[in-house]
């Protein structure tokens, strides 16, 4: 198991252990959950585990399962109290931690019923205060949680511990913060379904666990994580309370750990070995620091910014900002699929082929012309041979009365043409009855689902068209992986990867497109990604590869970093607007899509706002002022 060793650091105040990836952070927390197990089971006692939900520990509770089939790991000796529940929730809901629990690691073990204990969430108020001071004294009477699991909110939360708790609180009812409520939205379809509040073990009965585990995964919880690791203690950010604890292993993935003082500027905390990226990234953030174009640096604004070490590498500011600008400037081009009878020397793309085969990857129906519309307009637009494939159908981002509306205008087309209808009433009628009684977050029938990805796909085929792309090349892959009706996935596939591997190899690219979201350890984006380098991992021997550049770009939330960005495609007024109408092609995702995530604006805010920003970066180093750019990283496969 590898793992990223980084200097040591006195920036951060809990002891933190960096892992390449999500999956190999959360073996080592499964591992040490298990030695604990083991050692108790030898002196005959029982081993008490306090456990978390979301989808943090979920690969932790993976790991333990198999530990359990594969390598005899009994949980006959283990207690456990979960860390918290909903506020009303019924055990059954979908959404409920009894449900989670179960799903994912009680329903697969040979842990004791009666030794499972979790926050009900179905109690009349006025027991709840009672039920709290009863399970405190449960934990008590157990002799004390031997090893605390813990995830960390965005709001700094562990369980439902919200900014203002102290660390005396203990079990008890609680309101959740509007940013929790927007982050728990994904599971229960829109915010207004969020119950409101939850019963949840307090800091103080956390702090009590002889040994904590704190896991964080991914980018989105890289701020907050910097804030609990290395900023001062406060109720603010109850996490921060965790470095009072004597015993606490924070286990982190490398992008969670991005804001990291000793990951984000490294010359901040001492000598570093300086390569081309580094020094690029420093001199960035020395400029935007500063707030000086990249050649107005000087060497006292080097030697205040703590990058003297810096100077002594290159030789003085003089050539290093020159050195700097001009490989930033490098990366701009108006030409993605490369300039025809041009020097190419300097440019991200080749000159030669032209036209290229160039064939954009879309997670879901609209990844394409969000994230990328620009580019891909920009390509049409230079007679590329375009190929747009579309990986998940995305129907579960339909919303029910969406569904109803589209089967009520088949049934009504088939009666206005006179078509045979028994057939067509019958599944209109099965659509109907199902969507009346469906429950929150319940799984669609097929025919449901069906009718979902056909909205996405005449969405898509739609905005393909409006952007030039022949009908023949927009490929509808539906990928088996999405197709479970609900927000959990399948794991990746033989077949997900053989459909990417048989398009590619029908096509043979000169270019790829594909979203670049390697920092998201969960989301359907990973997965499509990981697809497409197993599908390139299989087909490394054919000869059209050797000649293929894999672009990466980012999706509607976030930008790459400008120091990572290896081509940057600018996006004049007009082409930002034919962006835009292309978007509005996705009408189901307009206003408000089922899963906006944490950000209310519409999806065309949202890319128009990120581009545009980019530009501004680029305009603040000292560069061309453009009206927005796309920017892309080369992925070397």
């Amino acid at each position: 198991m590898e793992i990223l060793n980084y200097p040591e650091t006195t920036y951060e105040k809990l002891p933190v252990t960096i892992f390449e990836n999500a999956q190999e952070g959360a073996i080592r927390a499964a591992h040490e959950i298990a030695s604990v197990i083991r050692s108790k089971q030898k002196e005959g006692r029982n081993a008490v585990l306090g456990l978390a939900t979301g989808t943090s520990p979920i690969n932790v509770y993976r790991e333990l399962v198999r530990l359990h089939k594969e390598d005899n790991l009994s949980f006959k000796n283990v207690i456990t109290f979960n860390l918290d529940e909903y506020y009303p929730m019924k055990p059954d809901e979908l959404q409920s931690y009894v449900y989670f629990m179960h799903e994912h690691l009680f329903n697969h073990i040979d842990i004791l019923p009666e030794n499972i204990n979790i926050p009900d969430g179905t109690l009349p108020i006025e027991k709840v205060k009672e039920y709290c001071l009863n399970y405190e004294k449960k934990i008590e009477a157990v002799g004390g949680i031997d090893v605390q699991l813990l995830g960390i909110g965005r709001t700094g939360h562990i369980g439902f511990n919200e900014p203002g708790s102290s660390n005396q609180t203990v079990t008890r009812l609680v309101k959740l913060d509007p940013l929790t409520i927007t982050d728990a939205a994904k599971d229960f379809i829109k915010e207004e379904f969020v119950p409101l509040r939850a019963i949840t073990m307090g800091v103080g009965t956390i702090m009590k666990a002889r040994k904590i585990i704190l896991l964080a995964w991914g980018e989105g919880k890289a701020k907050i994580l910097q804030k609990t690791i290395e900023g001062n203690i406060s109720d603010e950010v109850p996490a921060s309370f965790l470095q009072q604890h004597p015993n606490v292993q924070v286990i982190v993935d490398q992008w969670a750990a991005l804001e990291l003082t000793r990951i984000k500027t490294p010359w901040l905390v001492g000598v570093v070995t300086w390569n081309k990226e580094l020094i690029r990234r420093a001199v960035i953030w020395l400029s935007l620091t500063t707030e000086k174009p990249i050649l107005k640096l000087t060497d006292e604004d080097y030697k205040d910014g703590s990058l003297s070490d810096l100077l002594v590498e290159a030789g003085n500011a003089y050539q290093l900002n020159i050195q700097v600008f001009n490989t930033i400037q490098n990366t701009i081009t108006g030409w993605p699929g490369g300039k025809p009878n041009s020097d190419d020397t300097n440019r991200p793309e080749r000159a030669q082929p032209f036209p290229k085969r160039s064939i954009i990857f879309s997670p879901h129906p609209d990844d394409d012309v969000i994230s990328m519309g620009g580019t891909l307009l920009r390509l049409v637009d230079q007679k590329h041979d375009v190929h747009v494939a579309y990986q998940t159908s995305g129907n579960i981002a339909v919303f029910d009365d969406d569904a109803r509306r589209f089967a009520d205008f088949a049934l009504d087309f088939y009666k206005k043409m006179n078509l045979g209808n028994g057939q067509m009433e019958h599944l209109h009628t099965e659509v109907v009855e199902f969507l009346k009684g469906k429950k929150l977050g319940e799984e669609d029938t097929s025919v449901v689902q069906d009718v979902k990805a056909l909205i996405r796909k005449g969405e898509a085929a739609a905005a393909c068209r409006f952007c030039g792309v022949k009908e023949e090349n927009v490929h509808f892959m539906n990928m088996p992986f999405y197709e479970t009706g609900k927000v959990q996935k399948k794991p990746l596939g033989e077949e997900d990867i053989q459909v990417v591997a048989d398009l590619l190899q029908k096509i043979k690219p000169h270019q790829i497109f594909a979203a670049g979201d390697l920092r998201d350890p969960h989301g359907t984006h990973r997965v499509c990604l990981d697809a497409i380098f197993a599908a390139l991992e299989r087909l490394k021997g054919e000869a059209w590869i050797k000649d293929c550049y894999l672009w990466l770009y980012r999706g509607a939330w976030q930008e790459w970093d400008i120091e990572d960005i290896e081509m940057a495609v600018p996006i004049s007024p007009e082409e930002l607007l034919r962006k835009r109408k292309a978007i509005f092609k996705h009408q189901s995702q307009k206003d408000s899509p089922v899963f906006p995530g944490n950000d209310k604006r519409e999806f065309w805010q949202r890319a128009e706002d990120r581009n545009r920003a980019t530009a501004q970066l680029y305009d603040k180093l000292g560069l061309t002022e453009y009206e927005a750019i796309e920017a892309f990283v080369r992925h070397k496969f």
